[in-house]
């Protein structure tokens, strides 16, 4: 019989049912997968108690003739970026160490109410600020990920959710929740060898999230393969009247309409996503996902994305802007870190606590976010880039009139060395070059693997779909996943 552990989200779902393993023979399998691989640094708080405790309640359920959820007897893990009630949350920050929320947040209490388990919450950059997972107070999450050189270098898992993609990778959990700002679910699946989708901004409730960058952060789903993700998202959507930016919109079955056969509709290949200088093996798995589509029915055209090349720098000064003002409620008043050194007045309180809370990234964007609102330099800068996002959102509506889909790459390169890109801001925010567009427009996109370089290293593409068409971009990314065979797994090393 296969390894638990090595089943999918379907797998697990249909063979509780089927009565081939009882819920908790699945939640024990996967929660000594976790308590065995803490040198990846996965997870900031183990909870196998709650994973064990949901386990028996979908037992009891089967066993009185009862319905299964949508996930009964599938045990996930939970980016410590939602609320969860009696549960740490701590967006891997010094600053929110020990707070513990009296409140779920939307987003997981659908998934418990579905009758998912919590493994326990994933490390992820701080406040989700970065590409890496190196930013995090919690240290660094490892990819299981070697390279095939002989070194033994640590490699990044992508971020912030790098905790989600390096233990769904490591066969710690079989899915996990994961939150894209600028890229956050596509580029750690990309370099971990996974799925995610972002869905259109609005599908999933923001509400009980611990907030970056408001007009861009969307909840979304991680797993290994499309029709996971497929019956993920199905649980996550949905109206939430708590969050005014929540689509009041039926909720489609994304995973009952799953199919590969893409004949009539149009792929559009965006021009500008292939720059001087873009990496070879990149390019050539571009190439192979363009001629996947083509078999599985799609026309492909050539399309044009005019203003690509200031999607980055309109990007880094909305998301620090909006930090800027949504990370001022850690102020050491109301809850999280307080520092108040001996005679100190209001405002040193604030700036000991600001200090001390909040790691070198993090400071960082507050910075650049106050700056780009401040009297002088508002229009210069955080006006002229409202109007930019808006021209990149007509580019992709002008796009689709042509086609029905787009296929790029999803980073600029495989996986790097822990430390390799550390020291030069700019180089990590270049990571996000492909993966930037979409999430200004609010579009659906997803990443889906295609192969290995010659490092040994998974490379992922990107899908990215007309607003609310989650489905086209489910299709296609099951079209590459068919086509690619993609079955590669890291070596355990540790």
């Amino acid at each position: 019989m296969t390894d638990i552990t090595d089943l999918t989200v379907a797998g697990i779902r249909d063979g509780f049912r089927a009565g081939d393993f009882s819920a908790r023979e699945v939640a024990s399998a996967f929660n000594a997968n976790v308590a065995a691989a803490k040198a990846l640094n996965a997870f900031i708080v183990e909870t196998p108690d709650k994973a064990l405790q949901a386990a028996d309640a979908a037992d009891k359920a089967k066993a009185a003739g009862e319905t299964p959820g949508a996930l009964a007897a599938v045990p996930i893990g939970m980016k410590d970026l939602f609320c969860t009630e009696g549960t740490q949350t701590t967006a891997a920050s010094h600053m929110l160490e020990g707070f513990v929320p009296t409140y779920e947040s939307t987003v997981s209490a659908k998934l418990w109410a579905a009758g998912a388990g919590m493994l326990g919450k994933l490390n992820l950059d701080q406040f989700a600020m970065g590409s890496s997972n190196e930013t995090s107070y919690y240290g660094n999450v490892i990819s299981p990920w070697r390279r095939n050189d002989g070194g033994n270098a640590a490699l990044a898992p992508g971020g912030s959710s790098g905790g989600s993609s390096s233990a769904i990778a490591a066969r710690l959990c079989p899915a996990a929740t994961g939150t894209d700002t600028g890229g956050s679910i596509r580029q750690p699946a990309a370099f971990t060898g996974i799925s995610g989708i972002k869905p259109t901004y609005g599908r999933c409730s923001r509400w009980g999230i611990v907030a970056f960058a408001s007009s861009l952060d969307q909840a979304g789903p991680m797993a290994r393969t499309v029709r996971d993700n497929a019956i993920l998202l199905e649980v996550m959507a949905g109206f939430d009247p708590k969050d005014s930016t929540s689509l009041d919109l039926a909720v489609p079955q994304w995973e009952a309409g799953l199919s590969s056969d893409l004949r009539g509709k149009k792929v559009g290949i965006p021009k500008e996503y292939r720059p001087d200088g873009l990496n070879a093996e990149i390019s050539a798995m571009w190439d192979r996902g363009i001629a996947w589509l083509k078999d599985a029915g799609a026309e492909v055209v050539e399309v044009s994305l005019p203003h690509t090349k200031y999607a980055l720098p309109t990007y880094y000064i909305i998301a620090p802007a909006e930090a800027s003002s949504n990370l001022a409620r850690y102020d050491g008043v109301r809850y999280g870190q307080r520092d108040l050194p001996d005679g100190a007045g209001l405002q040193d309180m604030y700036a000991a606590t600001r200090a001390a809370g909040f790691g070198p990234e993090v400071k960082r964007r507050i910075m650049i976010g106050t700056y780009v609102l401040s009297a002088g330099f508002y229009d210069a800068y955080y006006t002229q880039a409202q109007k930019v996002r808006a021209l990149i959102a007509r580019d992709f509506e002008q796009a689709f009139e042509k086609c029905d889909l787009l296929l790029t790459p999803t980073a600029p390169s495989a996986s790097f060395a822990l430390g390799e890109k550390q020291a030069d801001p700019l180089a990590m925010y270049l990571n996000d070059v492909f993966t930037v567009p979409a999430s200004l427009a609010g579009l659906p996109a997803m990443a889906v693997p295609g192969g290995l370089d010659s490092q040994g290293l998974p490379i992922g593409l990107q899908i990215i779909g007309k607003a609310l068409d989650e489905q086209t971009v489910l299709n296609a990314g099951l079209a590459i996943e068919e086509r690619a065979g993609f079955v590669a797994r890291p070596g355990k090393w540790w």
